[in-house]
């Protein structure tokens, strides 16, 4: 999942020298020194992603690079694909994170929210649209449609909701984590591989709606509805493994706003940094779950 994401890139040289507006009307020293500073700090954002990534992809992708470009098709949700699809939510959420991210940083950089949220799409797509390019020159992954279809829509979630808060207020797409039996028994096992550990989530927060907000304890729940696979990676693919591939719903805990209200000080460190990881990560156990077989 993510370890692929990060293997390499191709970021689209129009993004490295985009253009930005200015204000013919305004000429002062202050406006050109902070525009100024926007742009290299847009531009040393870019760099640092694309160098980062290189890098790895450079260690990595090199050793199965193939000289014949080889595209893949793995199917999507179905009980015979290779994952039962929890891959292809993989990738979703790993650019949806990304995308997200990456808005932070060019707020970082001077964009107000909705222009961060813009260019944080279009370098995210650039990149997932080289990750996958790269991938269709080794013989271990090809180049993937549904990968790709799965990749921008995550960055369309992302770019959405950093674009609409409202929306974000309402609404977080978490990853909960649990070790698989199959993981448990290896050595040497990558968590980000072990699909039949995770489970990926659409929370609805009670928080996010003004009346419901206002409520002392139903502030705290929230509506959760997901799909995870199990008996999948890292399984050794006998016919003695059982497969599923589940639905679920229920309910969980707000734990940013439980922590937000009795624990941090407000706006303090640690509570954007708690709130940052909670809005991406659904604790074990915090949530009741029933599932719902396919």
């Amino acid at each position: 999942m993510l370890k692929k994401f990060v293997k390499t890139t191709l970021l689209c040289v129009w993004i490295l020298c985009c253009p930005f507006e200015v204000n013919a009307d305004i000429s002062t020293s202050d406006y050109v020194m902070e525009e100024s500073s926007k742009n290299f700090r847009t531009g040393l954002l870019i760099s640092s992603v694309v160098l980062g990534t290189t890098l790895y992809g450079a260690t990595t992708w090199w050793e199965d690079s193939s000289s014949e470009f080889r595209v893949r098709h793995e199917g999507w949700f179905g009980a015979d694909t290779p994952n039962g699809g929890a891959d292809k939510l993989g990738h979703a959420y790993s650019f949806y994170v990304s995308t997200r991210l990456l808005r932070n940083g060019f707020e970082w950089a001077g964009h107000n929210r909705r222009n961060a949220a813009q260019l944080a799409g279009m370098t995210s797509a650039a990149l997932s649209m080289g990750v996958e390019i790269m991938d269709g020159f080794t013989d271990k992954y090809g180049f993937s449609t549904e990968d790709m279809i799965m990749n921008l829509s995550g960055i369309g979630v992302g770019v959405f909701l950093d674009s609409y808060p409202q929306w974000d207020d309402l609404f977080d797409i978490r990853l909960q984590y649990w070790p698989s039996d199959d993981a448990r028994r290896l050595n040497d096992y990558d968590p980000l591989a072990d699909y039949s550990g995770q489970t990926y989530l659409l929370i609805t927060k009670a928080s996010g709606v003004p009346l419901l907000r206002k409520l002392p304890f139903l502030r705290y729940l929230e509506l959760a509805v997901g799909y995870g696979t199990r008996g999948y990676q890292p399984t050794d693919g006998t016919d003695t493994q059982v497969k599923e591939r589940n639905l679920y719903y229920g309910v969980s805990l707000n734990l940013s706003q439980l922590f937000n209200d009795w624990v941090f000080e407000k706006h303090s460190r640690t509570q954007a940094v708690t709130d940052n990881v909670l809005e991406y990560l659904q604790m074990p156990g915090t949530a009741l779950l029933f599932e719902h077989n396919f």
